[in-house]
């Protein structure tokens, strides 16, 4: 009778009852950084990418697909009621990964299991990802295990990452115009490269001028930087650092494709006191690995969105530090910020402007979240996230759409026919807005 009595009162063992997604209708709202209204600075204005080869794909980051996937969101329930949330990109595909593959590793689990949680999702899902839309997803799902871990244990994400390693958060501002950022107090500026090869020798002349003009407007001193996104090759780079010596660039981010380890390893060699980064399109520990073990890169900045998540961002952050590379991850917005501010090699952070202008601080989650917490005079009190989980709360007019009702008509049973010629002029691509 006593051992049934014990037995009665012990606790019942914490699980995930539920897991939901969502996608975001319209735009502006949520993960995807790119799924922003036409005229922003961040999709219409020049700006060099792997497809400005082609003059078509020039004007309009949009015309090549840039926001075609969208913003998504999970939603995960603990057995005592409690709930984390996320946000990230991979729209309706996210949504069907999710339901489809990756639910199984998750109900009935503890979700207090991160890293048991995030290797067999990462396993399992090894024959079709590593890398990519599989990984971001992945991502997303571990932020919303964070979130709900803070909330079970009514902590601050950076708390359970080890606590804070300063009281204020510093930040550099990556928009359309630097003079606007030192302004609003930030401590950096970084501007996207508007040309690249396929422009040849007048767009390179035209690169330096741009960079001339935007030196000029914050002075000598001000640091700037260089978003190259991932669209230029080995030549080009050395050609465009050299002519721009006099310029005093702080540093150039992610010119070559994310695959060309031996290209950064040429690019140091050719301008060894320059600094280089990247590491935004790069996945999983092991994709960082060889960037780190190479020590031809100044410093890494992975996308906690997109990476792996808080778990896997962790790991990657320690690799560095054996080899003393800060970490300043890519935008992220609070997940990042939780992040930073825990890292002793994190010095700063970045803040990716949302404004149309890139001249003001707006959500970088736009008004998905009623309490987002954006810098003010280029910093943030680390006491502004001092909230169970990543502190966010949800907006309750945000215009979330159930993956459930996504995903009424499961996967084919049979293999699709190819569509003929006529068949996909005559349909066109379907539309990436919700």
């Amino acid at each position: 009778m006593a051992s049934s009595t014990v037995a009665a009162s012990q606790p019942k063992p914490l699980q995930i009852t539920q897991v939901r997604t969502f996608v975001i209708q319209g735009v502006g709202s949520g993960g995807d950084y790119h799924n922003v209204k036409g005229g922003h600075w961040l999709i219409d204005s020049p700006i060099s990418t792997p497809m400005s080869g082609w003059d078509r794909y020039r004007s309009s980051r949009t015309s090549w697909g840039i926001n075609v996937l969208g913003s998504f969101c999970v939603q995960i329930e603990a057995s005592n009621g409690t709930k984390g949330f996320a946000t990230g990109f991979g729209g309706p595909p996210a949504c069907w990964l999710v339901k489809q593959h990756l639910e199984r590793f998750l109900m009935g689990a503890d979700p207090r299991d991160t890293n048991s949680l995030f290797e067999q999702m990462y396993r399992a899902s090894m024959f079709y990802g590593r890398k990519g839309l599989p990984v971001a997803v992945i991502s997303v799902v571990d932020l919303a295990l964070w979130d709900l871990k803070g909330k079970l244990w009514n902590e601050p994400v950076y708390r359970l990452l080890g606590g804070t390693t300063r009281d204020r958060l510093h930040f550099y501002c990556t928009g359309p115009e630097p003079a606007a950022a030192k302004q609003m107090g930030f401590i950096g500026a970084k501007v996207p490269l508007p040309y690249g090869p396929g422009e040849g020798q007048v767009g390179l002349q035209k690169n330096v001028d741009f960079l001339q003009r935007h030196r000029e407007s914050v002075g000598p001193d001000f640091p700037l930087r260089v978003d190259c996104y991932m669209s230029l090759n080995v030549p080009y780079t050395i050609q465009l650092v050299q002519a721009c010596g006099h310029l005093n660039i702080d540093w150039w981010e992610e010119c070559l494709t994310p695959d060309d380890s031996d290209g950064f390893e040429q690019i140091k060699r050719a301008h060894p006191t320059v600094k280089f980064t990247t590491g935004e399109h790069e996945y999983s520990r092991y994709g960082f690995r060889r960037l780190i073990e190479g020590r031809n890169l100044d410093i890494l900045q992975p996308d906690v969105m997109w990476v792996g998540g808080m778990t896997e961002l962790q790991r990657i952050s320690a690799m560095a530090s054996a080899y003393d590379i800060p970490v300043v991850p890519h935008a992220s917005g609070p997940y990042s910020y939780h992040f930073v501010v825990s890292q002793p090699n994190a010095p700063f952070q970045e803040y990716l402007a949302n404004s149309p202008d890139g001249k003001s601080v707006l959500p970088v989650f736009g008004d998905l979240f009623v309490n987002e917490p954006i810098p003010s005079k280029g910093y943030l009190d680390v006491s502004e996230l001092d909230k169970p989980g990543f502190g966010l709360e949800l907006n309750p007019n945000a215009k979330l759409v159930s993956g459930d009702d996504l995903l009424k008509n499961p996967s084919p049973r049979v293999g699709l026919v190819p569509p003929s010629s006529k068949q996909e002029k005559d349909e066109g691509m379907v539309s990436g807005e919700y």
